[in-house]
């Protein structure tokens, strides 16, 4: 078979005429090629007949022959024009599995011959009527798994029992009777099911990434508590500390300036028996003259005895007795003070995490009376009839808030002035309301009480604890995370007990 030159250009294929590449080529008696379509026109309506190209006469119409010749080099130059139009398949694009050497872009993929098409090859599909009928789709990889293992037959069903892709054979014997769709229908209704998937999917990113960003701010706030918590600390410490060294500092001086004072008495004494002793040993040598005279009068004129009792002088040792207690009762002032501050400070940071609770109706036991706003409770003495509910008690005159926590920091504070007995504190929602129990962190309570007995933090034993004064207001933090239940005396700003590596979940 002859084969076109691929070098040749369109010029070489080109007729005279239309100026176009060949179609249905046929040749005059004088050996020139021009369009079928395009001679013929020329000639119609003429008298006398000549060929565009070199003008020859003929007596009469030819009748132009097919170049069989010519015909099939237009058909391999236009086929080669196409191959080279086209694009080749690059990485991840579905190749023609018709073309040889370098694969171009298949544009279509027949369902019935498990095969892509590049433009050239799928040209057969579009003008043979047979192949007119064949399913084709846009292109697909491994068409090979679109058919049934077992049956060899194309999947076009989907078995809404299994959820599976099932041939028309599968649906006369392992499927039977089993609801089936066309993959269409059932690709829309997974669609439909896919895109809410995926705004839900989209819901959950959000949330996660809000949850980063709480993340992400919790341990900024806790770098930043932790930097404060730091400073704070070195600013006590370093008052403590200049505080303590102006205390030893106010000693040293104290003392040094005692024995100064005793080193100068002892030191003026010194200084006069020193000259007192010159005086006597100047007298001496006058005694032993004086001795020696006989003059009357002139002896006892000049004789002198010393005056001064220095048998009862003496330098005493300065006391110290009490200076360092006095230095230390001086530097615990400044220490009550400094820790004065603190609990301040720390009362203040722990009432920031204040919430607004009331109590809970439905909880308490039949004795208790509540307030119509729930802020307050009493005992009434005698039970009320009132409906079973299994979230009241009914063994202790115990109520809870409404409000419950499973997370975070919370801070709350009860007014007890007056009151000659309570319990108060947090408790797991899941305690038994209704047995006498120990209330204990272990069986789920973390309770302050206050009675007869004096106040106490319910442990098993009991932690007794000191007060000062009568309480007016207790203040309660929560750190849930932490595992941390705190008490405050409000009033007098004074940490009362805290309880740590608490569970309460």
């Amino acid at each position: 078979m002859a084969s076109a030159n691929t070098s040749w250009s369109e010029e070489n294929f080109s007729c005279s005429i239309c100026l176009d590449v060949f179609s249905s080529p046929v040749s005059t008696p004088c050996g020139h090629n021009f369009c079928r379509t395009c001679i013929t026109k020329f000639w119609d309506g003429q008298v006398w007949y000549k060929c565009p190209v070199c003008n020859e006469l003929f007596q009469s119409r030819p009748y132009p022959r097919v170049n069989t010749l010519l015909s099939e080099l237009v058909d391999q130059f236009k086929t080669s024009v196409r191959v080279e139009e086209q694009p080749c398949a690059e990485p991840g694009e579905v190749p023609c599995d018709v073309c040889t050497g370098t694969q171009l872009k298949a544009v279509k993929s027949c369902l019935e011959c498990l095969t892509s098409y590049c433009q050239t090859h799928l040209e057969p599909h579009q003008r043979v009527p047979g192949l007119k009928r064949h399913q084709l789709v846009e292109p697909m990889d491994r068409l090979e798994d679109r058919l049934c293992k077992k049956h060899n037959q194309l999947l076009e069903l989907f078995c809404k029992i299994d959820q599976v892709c099932v041939c028309q054979f599968c649906t006369e014997t392992d499927h039977k009777s089993h609801p089936v769709v066309p993959l269409k229908e059932e690709y829309e209704v997974k669609k439909a099911k896919m895109r809410k998937i995926e705004a839900e999917v989209q819901q959950m990113i959000q949330k996660r990434q809000k949850n980063i960003q709480e993340i992400k701010n919790t341990v900024k706030r806790s770098k930043a508590e932790a930097e404060r918590e730091i400073a704070d600390g070195v600013q006590v410490i370093t008052a403590l500390m200049c505080c303590i060294e102006k205390c030893q500092d106010d000693l040293n001086q104290m003392v040094k300036e005692r024995l100064k004072s005793t080193e100068k008495q002892a030191e003026d004494l010194i200084k006069e028996l020193e000259q007192e002793i010159e005086d006597l040993t100047n007298r001496s040598s006058e005694v032993k003259q004086l001795s020696h005279t006989k003059d009357h009068l002139h002896f006892l004129q000049a004789f002198r005895v010393p005056s001064r009792d220095w048998t009862t002088v003496e330098v005493h040792p300065p006391s110290y007795v009490g200076t360092l207690r006095r230095s230390l009762d001086q530097l615990e002032e400044t220490l009550n003070m400094e820790m004065k501050k603190l609990r301040d400070a720390e009362l203040k940071r722990v009432q920031q995490y204040e919430v607004d609770v009331t109590l809970d109706p439905d909880t308490a036991q039949p004795r208790l009376i509540l307030s119509e706003d729930g802020k307050q409770v009493h005992d009434g003495d005698e039970e009320k009839e009132l409906p079973d509910n299994p979230k009241r008690f009914t063994k202790y005159l115990f109520v809870l808030t409404r409000q419950s926590f499973s997370s975070g920091r919370f801070y709350f504070e009860v007014q007890v002035k007056d009151k000659t007995a309570w319990y108060i504190g947090v408790a797991r929602e899941s305690i038994d309301r209704n047995c006498e129990i120990i209330e204990t962190p272990e069986t789920g309570y973390w309770t302050l009480c206050y009675d007869e007995g004096g106040l106490v933090f319910k442990d098993n034993p009991a932690v007794s604890l000191p007060l000062r004064a009568e309480l007016q207001k207790v203040g309660v933090f929560v750190d849930y995370d932490e595992g941390l239940v705190s008490f405050y005396d409000v009033e007098a700003r004074v940490h009362l007990f805290s309880a740590s590596g608490c569970t309460f979940n």
